[in-house]
């Protein structure tokens, strides 16, 4: 039962990394009455905006509507090429004084995507120009005539990394044709469409099987590596004590993998079906929850290979019973195997799941298939021809070491993944990692067989309690900055107390894990963040991870303190500061604050 939770929690993060928002609708608010930019999509630091114009090219009058943004963000010109048939870009206008043409597209350029396909494409700054008369005249254009627009740009936009969901956007202005306010643009002939995108007719097949060959190369991927010898291994030796089931054993263990794979092409089918996207592969790296779980599996699996503890089969696996428990086993291990193989495998993932997003649904869910079948294939030829194993290095010391040697990878693969988290949380994590870690030996190390019982139950209390406490403190969610700090500055420290107002200093450093902890415990309080602000205290952070900041030298030679955490308190009326070490502080601190005047 536990397996088939874990393929379910599973299943529900990557549609939850990966759903995407709903189509943006056509929104009233989505005005541009003064014609200025409105932004169609933004991701990080990427976006794009559009904006309109009265506009003239040659004898044809008409609006502009220009497109700026940065250069990786790319809209499709073709629906062949675009990841969701139909997601082309697409420009409509109206109008109850004007009548429109149909919207003269600029030239695309190429883009070539990681599977070297060329896609016809627009980005960056350009123009489509939508030709317009008066509503009810055979003179193509008008003069002195003015009125409301309204046009409507949908599409779809992708970066490099990620296609954004499909978006709808309005935009509205007071257009005025008058021959003076046009202004002249040329526009360059649009292209025929491309015919290199699809490839030669033969792209297919050859795609299909690169897909194969990338399944056979996660079986070398390091993350694999410290469950699939074990499973294997386990399931010949259970399969030879059973003779007949030799065979369907072995399979059962394949299919697990191919679940996996399932559950990817069923969550494609899902987004693609219901909410107009895809499913990108790494989409789900995206996601912190995810990431985080990814980074602490690879750092146990690393303790494993260290040998701090052994990864124990499910009994319905290692057991003697013939049940048919050993199948729901063997799925269970298969599908946690081709998990395992996601953080190495991102890159032949990523290709082959690009490759597939660009074709239609069933041609994409054979393609998300055949990676499967790549990766179960060797187990499959493995375990129905028990004799090969006879023909592998028999074991010995180097396989011990080789092991270790895989630990250390799956930590370099675990660092790799932590820096795909922001700034702010990547020491947090690592940190963590550590705890875990040594809990882990503490779990596994300080009790052997003999142990009371009593005393193995104290021990791995003990070890749970540390890694639940440090998750506290390491993996819960920055609380948002409740108090406005300023940076150390003495004349501004010394002004504030000349006007009598109050001032917190708050000595902190990087390094520091009791700053971290007086961080959560004293200043993410509201109730301190609230009389901060009551008493209109000035509050100042200190930062002293370098020997030569100012605040580091003022702490030795001004405040007379050894070390950090510590946090200072001056208070109108009083000559001596008010001074808390450490981080159990916070009822103190919030009776001295309930002490001051309110701020007028």
């Amino acid at each position: 039962m536990g397996k088939f939770t874990a393929i379910t929690l599973w299943v529900t993060l990557v549609l939850a990394a990966n759903k995407p928002a709903a189509p943006q609708p056509a929104n009233v608010d989505d005005t541009n009455a003064s014609n200025a930019p409105v932004e169609l999509v933004r991701y990080q630091n990427e976006f794009s905006t559009a904006r309109l114009e009265a506009a003239r090219t040659g004898t044809h009058t008409g609006i502009a509507v220009i497109f700026e943004g940065t250069n990786d963000i790319h809209y499709y010109a073709e629906s062949e090429t675009a990841p969701a048939p139909g997601f082309e870009l697409k420009v409509e206008a109206k109008s109850d004084v004007f009548e429109f043409g149909k919207p003269i597209f600029p030239k695309w350029h190429i883009f070539i995507d990681s599977l070297d396909n060329k896609v016809a494409v627009y980005s960056g700054k350009f123009t489509i120009f939508i030709t317009m008369k008066a509503a009810g005249s055979p003179a193509e254009t008008a003069f002195e005539k003015q009125g409301d627009v309204e046009v409507k740009i949908s599409g779809i936009a992708c970066t490099e990394l990620v296609c954004l969901p499909p978006f709808e956007k309005i935009l509205r202005a007071r257009i005025d044709i008058s021959d003076k306010l046009l202004k002249d643009i040329s526009l360059e002939t649009p292209q025929e469409k491309t015919q290199t995108a699809k490839g030669a007719a033969y792209s297919a097949w050859l795609a299909l099987l690169l897909a194969f060959i990338a399944g056979l190369a996660l079986n070398i991927m390091p993350c694999v590596w410290p469950v699939l010898p074990l499973i294997v291994m386990q399931v010949v030796k259970h399969a030879a004590k059973t003779g007949s089931k030799t065979i369907s054993i072995g399979l059962t263990f394949c299919c697990g993998m191919l679940l996996f794979f399932a559950c990817l092409a069923g969550a494609n089918i899902i987004l693609k079906i219901f909410y107009g996207t895809i499913l990108q592969w790494g989409d789900q790296f995206r996601n912190q929850i995810f990431l985080t779980g990814m980074v602490l599996l690879l750092v146990a699996l690393a303790m494993s290979m260290f040998g701090v503890f052994s990864i124990i089969l499910p009994p319905s696996i290692a057991g003697k019973s013939s049940s048919g428990k050993g199948y729901f086993g063997a799925i269970g291990m298969g599908f946690l195997a081709a998990i395992l193989s996601t953080p190495c495998g991102f890159g032949i993932l990523a290709a082959s799941f690009g490759w597939a997003q660009v074709q239609n649904l069933p041609v994409a869910t054979v393609a998300i298939m055949v990676i499967g079948l790549g990766m179960a294939a060797p187990y499959a030829i493995l375990t129905s021809l028990p004799g090969l194993l006879n023909r592998l290095p028999k074991a010995g010391r180097w396989m011990e070491l080789f092991k270790q040697g895989i630990g250390f990878v799956l930590l370099v693969i675990a660092v790799k993944l932590v820096s795909a988290f922001p700034e702010a949380r990547r020491m947090n994590i690592l940190y963590f990692s550590v705890v875990l870690a040594f809990c882990i030996w503490m779990w596994s190390s300080w009790v052997s067989y003999n142990t009371k019982k009593l005393q193995k139950y104290l021990i791995r209390i003990a070890a749970v309690a540390i890694a639940v406490a440090a998750g506290w403190i390491f993996l819960t969610a920055p609380a948002r900055q409740l108090i406005d700090w300023q940076d150390y500055n003495a004349d501004t420290i010394e002004k504030a107390l000349a006007e009598n107002r109050p001032v917190l200093i708050k000595f902190t450093a990087k390094w520091c894990l009791a700053c971290q902890a007086a961080e959560k415990m004293v200043y993410s309080r509201e109730d301190i963040a609230t009389l901060i602000e009551q008493k209109g205290v000035l509050a100042i952070k200190a930062d002293t991870t370098e020997k030569d900041f100012p605040a580091t030298i003022a702490l030795r030679n001004v405040y007379n303190e050894p070390g950090v955490p510590v946090s200072i308190l001056y208070t109108p009326g009083r000559k001596e500061s008010i001074r808390w070490h450490g981080f159990l502080f916070a009822d103190e601190m919030k009776k001295s604050l309930s002490n001051l005047t309110d701020k007028k």
